[in-house]
């Protein structure tokens, strides 16, 4: 007996280790966010901080416009139901659920809050975080890339008219001044790379890592020079510790809300396993690198305040997402004679 026991290898207990998807991104973002509290830019610096980051907007609708497919966008059209689902989800019932956060004024959240909870449910859906965790959960990939291709094109123009009718002068007024703004850094440079996308096209692929730095780091100055702005104006004293919280729990039942209500919602209305898994996760994100430069535009000086409940989302529904497309992965695909399993019971 001794001597079986010294040959039965020794099973040691396994550790389940688990890591939470912080984006780096995120905290350059915090980074950057410090470093406008600490060193704000004033006067002159902020003159040339603002023009800078009105040059990276336009920049960064440029590149979006040349990356995106249209062709693929509307090749997934065959699709129809599923893009109408992932789009009400985007932009109707997001919006909704941001208005009626409106009866959280002012116990739960500030109107300024409120006013950045509300952008939030505006913003286009997002493609990489959704393409890639559709992937993992092994639902239709493709259906993910033309649902997020397709969201990102409608949103360069329903976001700001969205923004406009909802946000009213929250959102800093919409004169003709801010239309003109938001033509010129907006849809003018996004319709340029459309159609320069045949010649550029190819360039942006050879230099896709280093493209990828110069959208991050545009994104970044956008992010200094609103941030500045709110420090010089003080209005970051009207944020306490409590209201951040009470600002996290409004989200994350936002969240839960669209997940729930994008499994279920999907599920009733007849989709296949996979198509599922791309609405639940195309229909619940929001896009933060295409909602940062839109509210530097929209908002002006009180901007600070409108981006802080999309970068809190950004981060929560990497989270939550990641442990979602984990827990889908892990079920096995149906067989031909096997029934398909219920996506609730993934």
């Amino acid at each position: 007996m001794p001597l079986i026991s010294r040959l039965r290898p020794r099973s040691r207990p396994r550790r389940f280790r688990f890591r939470l998807p912080v984006d780096p991104y995120i905290a350059a973002l915090l980074g950057t966010v410090a470093l406008a509290a600490l060193l704000p830019a004033r006067g002159q610096a902020a003159t040339v901080a603002g023009g800078a980051s009105t040059g990276a907007v336009a920049l960064l609708f440029f590149l979006y416009g040349a990356r995106l497919s249209t062709r693929e966008a509307l090749d997934g059209l065959r699709h129809w139901r599923l893009h109408v689902t992932v789009l009400a989800c985007t932009f109707v019932l997001f919006p909704l659920l941001g208005l009626a956060a409106r009866g959280l004024v002012p116990v739960v959240l500030t109107p300024q809050l409120h006013s950045g909870l509300l952008f939030l449910c505006l913003v286009p859906s997002t493609i990489q975080s959704s393409i890639a965790f559709t992937s993992i959960a092994r639902g239709n990939v493709a259906a993910a890339v033309c649902a997020g291709s397709f969201s990102s094109i409608v949103g360069i123009a329903l976001t700001p008219l969205l923004a406009a009718l909802l946000l009213g002068n929250s959102g800093g007024g919409f004169s003709a001044r801010s239309l003109l703004s938001i033509v010129l850094q907006l849809l003018v440079p996004f319709l340029a790379g459309q159609l320069l996308r045949r010649r550029v096209g190819g360039f942006l692929t050879r230099h896709k890592k280093v493209l990828g730095y110069v959208d991050r780091g545009s994104i970044l100055l956008v992010v200094y020079s609103a941030f500045s702005a709110g420090m010089v104006r003080g209005i970051w004293h009207e944020v306490t510790p409590l209201r951040l919280l009470a600002l996290l729990g409004v989200e994350a039942v936002l969240l839960g809300l669209m997940l729930t209500v994008t499994t279920y919602g999907s599920r009733w209305l007849g989709f296949g396993r996979e198509d599922r898994l791309a609405i639940v996760f195309c229909g619940s994100k929001k896009s933060l690198a295409a909602g940062l430069p839109m509210a530097g535009v929209l908002f002006g000086a009180q901007a600070s305040l409108a981006v802080l409940p999309l970068m809190l989302f950004h981060q929560m529904q990497l989270m939550v997402g990641a442990v979602l497309a984990k827990r889908y992965g892990r079920v096995p695909a149906p067989g031909p004679e096997s029934p398909a399993p219920s996506l609730s019971r993934a």
